[in-house]
Parts: structure tokens; sequence; C-alpha cells
């Protein structure tokens, strides 16, 4: 007999009402009740009754894998309500609640997230961090389509409309410390010296409530090479390492570097080197008091790595212009950043390039939660879903890391999700109690259960 007629003579139906598709839900349902995440919730966020209810709604099912509002009907069906420890708000009635969020309910939101990171670092969340604590800041654009989201409807540099958030990351971990949604026309430095300033001041807190002392430095690109932002770190004692725009006065210094002050560098371009300059910062303002390092500008320790121009890029510059005049082009891309860190200029420059791993968060939080979709065409309402996906994007991390079941310090939530928060489970009544009976040979099956032991150990928040 052929396999297709063994599927064909298969029954299939829809009606067992104890089944659960994910299960392991439950992992992360228990560690935001550990850190009090519903009551935060409660006390915190005053959009309408069951305010937590439905933004746990919204949290679990990003656990799930759901990126938009109707993929939170998933939770509905079965007993999978009983891992959750909440009644599923419908579709319908997750929508309403976002759209009724204005931004100062969004604030809210963004409190309790703030408040979150505080507890879990008190649980022993972030003591896997980097020494020093690496703060990296980027922004990214979230593309949407048509012209109903207020803050979207407006062509970006890029030709497309959407939205562009910041976002902060502790690297390392890949745990999301702040998030800020913008209209898509703003550019990098828009709202970025209070982002920054807010971003320090909540790490603060967590590595207080951590116990944890130590250097900070700030990780950030060229968007974010402003005096204001060097304030702010300074403010806070907090080292930086920021790319430079390269302009004027500054590319001319570069450019006039001799070939023996170069040191060749690792890299994977061929030629590739790496020079420094002494240089001060943001001495043009001349407007601010004397008494303002603003006005007088701030010495700092300007590196530069120097990679050969691409020969296409080469050979289409010189093709348009006259053969005279191709030594106007320059042979080398430079990248420039400034630094107040102590080191080696190859070492220096290798952990600048590490800023790179911003991107592995924000592209889960993308793909692997629901940023991709921001869903209304309220402003608040998209500050208030992309703070819902941070959270749950952290609870991802954290449910990792102290279950004990993180294979790498930034493992996805695709292997979370497919090893442990996807198992599926028949929920069995008996006596006054509740079992979850899971499958037979399911490979990490004991992970998730040493897991939920290790996370129901953990001591309630104090506060």
């Amino acid at each position: 007999m052929s396999a297709s007629h063994v599927l064909d003579r298969l029954s299939v139906t829809a009606d067992d009402a104890s089944l659960i598709a994910g299960a392991g839900l439950v992992l992360p349902a228990t560690l935001g009740r550990r850190l009090g995440l519903p009551e935060l919730l409660d006390t915190q966020v005053t959009a309408g009754p069951h305010a937590a209810q439905k933004c746990l709604t919204v949290i679990h099912s990003a656990l799930a894998g759901g990126d938009c509002i109707d993929d939170v009907d998933a939770l509905r069906a079965g007993a999978t309500a009983a891992v959750l420890g909440h009644r599923v708000a419908a579709p319908s009635t997750v929508g309403t609640f976002l759209r009724s969020m204005s931004w100062g309910h969004a604030r809210q939101l963004d409190a309790v997230a703030r408040r979150l990171v505080v507890r879990a670092a008190a649980a022993g969340a972030l003591a896997g961090g980097t020494a020093p604590v690496v703060v990296d800041i980027d922004a990214t654009l979230v593309e949407t389509y048509g012209l109903a989201k207020a803050g979207a409807r407006q062509v970006m540099r890029t030709g497309r409309r959407g939205y562009h958030p910041l976002v902060a990351v502790l690297a390392g971990t890949g745990d999301v410390l702040h998030a800020r949604l913008r209209r898509g026309r703003s550019n990098d430095a828009t709202g970025a010296p209070s982002f920054v300033a807010e971003t320090l001041a909540r790490l603060e807190q967590a590595r207080a409530a951590a116990d944890r002392s130590g250097p900070v430095v700030l990780r950030a690109d060229s968007g974010f090479y402003l005096a204001e932002v060097l304030a702010a770190c300074r403010r806070r004692g907090v080292g930086f390492s920021i790319g430079a725009r390269l302009l004027g006065r500054m590319r001319a210094a570069i450019t006039a570097v001799p070939e023996h002050r170069w040191t060749p560098l690792p890299y994977f371009e061929p030629g590739a080197a790496v020079a420094e300059l002494d240089w001060v910062v943001f001495d043009q303002h001349r407007t601010t008091p004397a008494s303002s390092w603003r006005g007088n500008g701030l010495r700092v320790r300007l590196i530069v790595r120097r990679t050969p121009t691409p020969p296409g890029i080469r050979e289409r510059r010189a093709g348009r212009v006259d053969p005279a005049q191709q030594e106007l082009f320059p042979t080398f891309e430079y990248h420039p950043f400034i630094t107040d860190q102590p080191g080696d200029l190859v070492e220096l420059d290798a952990f600048h390039r590490g800023h790179a791993e911003v991107e592995l968060a924000i592209r889960d939080l993308k793909y692997g939660f629901g940023l991709n979709h921001l869903p209304s065409g309220r402003f608040g309402a998209n500050q208030a879903w992309l703070v819902l996906q941070t959270i749950a994007h952290n609870l991802a991390r954290w449910t990792a890391r102290l279950g004990g079941i993180a294979a790498t310090a930034r493992q996805t939530v695709k292997t979370l999700r497919r090893r442990y928060l996807a198992v599926p489970a028949r929920l069995i009544r008996h006596a006054r109690g509740q079992r979850l009976r899971l499958p037979t040979g399911w490979p990490w099956a004991t992970g998730l259960l040493t897991a939920l032991t290790r996370l129901r150990a953990l001591p309630e928040p104090a506060g």
C-alpha cells in the first residue's frame, strides 16, 4: 500500500479541549510571575479594564510565534490558557485595547519594561554581561505600507514608508534595555540624547539591583555623533566608542596621515590598516558658555580604519571623470570613530566593530517576534506594540538563561521556541490537581522540566 493511501485513511478531528500546542509557554509565564509582571501591568497601565490580561496576551502570543494581532487567537485553542495563568483576550479585544492607548499609556508600559529589567537583574538574569558592560545603541527601519499609519506616511530616505525606532541592547546578552518608536522621516540623531540618558539611567538601576559595579561603555555608529550624547555619557561616568562623521577638516586630517603611521590590521579585506589622531570634537560650538565643554571641545582619541576601495567602485568613479583628474578620488575608504578608552589601536578597532552584534537582537525582534508588523494606525498603539515585543524578547532571553537551557549567551528565540516553547502536551485533571503530559521521547523534555524547577525556585520580587 502506498504512503498516500495510508494518509488518506487517517481520520482528523478538532475536538480535544485538553490539548495544548505550546506547553513550554509555562516557562516564560512562570518567570513573568516571579518577576511580578502581571502586578506591574495592573498597577502601571491605566488604558482600560483588565489591561494586564490584554498585555500578557500579546506578550505570550509573541513568544508563541505570533507577529500580528489576529495570531493571539491561537492561544485560545484547547487548554492553552492553563499554562499562561490568565484569561486570553480575543483579537478584537486586543485590537480595541491597543487603539485606545495614547503616547502616555505607552510610556506607562515603558515604565513596566524598565522595572522588569531591574527585577530581572536582581534575579541574576544580567549576571553574564561583559567587563566592561557595553551598551549598543542603534536605529532600524521598519517598513509599512499605505498611508493609514500615523508617523509613517512620509517617504523615508530609502524610498519607502515606515517607522525609525531606536533600540538599546546590552552587548553579549542581546537584552533590550530600551526602545522608542519614531516617525519614519526621523534621522538617527532625532531624540538620541534623551534616549541615551534614559538608557544609561536604566542600566545604572539594573546594575545596582544586581550589586554589580565596574566600567560602562556606550557604542554607537556615526548617527549618534553628537555633543549632547557625549555629555550624557560624561554625566554618568560612562565611556564611549562612537562612529565619527567624515566631514570637513577631519577628512583632510585623515588623508594627510603619513604612511608609516598606519598599522596593518587583520581584516577580511587585504590591505586594511588603522591609525590614531589626537582630536578635539565639537569645538566649533562657540555660542555656549565658556565653562561648558560643549563650547570648548573635548579631546578624544580619533581612531581610523582604512580599507582599499573595491576595484569595481574605483573603476566606476574613474570612468566618470577625465583620466587627469583620477588622482582626486581616494584609493581608500575611511571609517573613523572617537573613543576615550585606553588600549591598543587594533584591539579598540575590533571592539568598536563589535557594535554590529546589535543587529542580531534587532533581527530577532523583527523575525522572531512582531517588530516587522506595527499593527495600528495610531502612533501610541504602535509604541505600545514595540514595548510589548521587547518584553517578550527579554522574557525569552531570561527564561533560557535563568532556566539553564541557553545553548549560547545570545541564543535566538527560534531555537528556544523549537526546543522548549512549542512542545505539545495534554492537560490532565485528576483529584484536586492538574498535570501536563508531554510527548514520550521529546528530545528536550529533561531540560524543560529542569528549567521549570529552577524558575519556580526564584524568589518573589521585593518591590
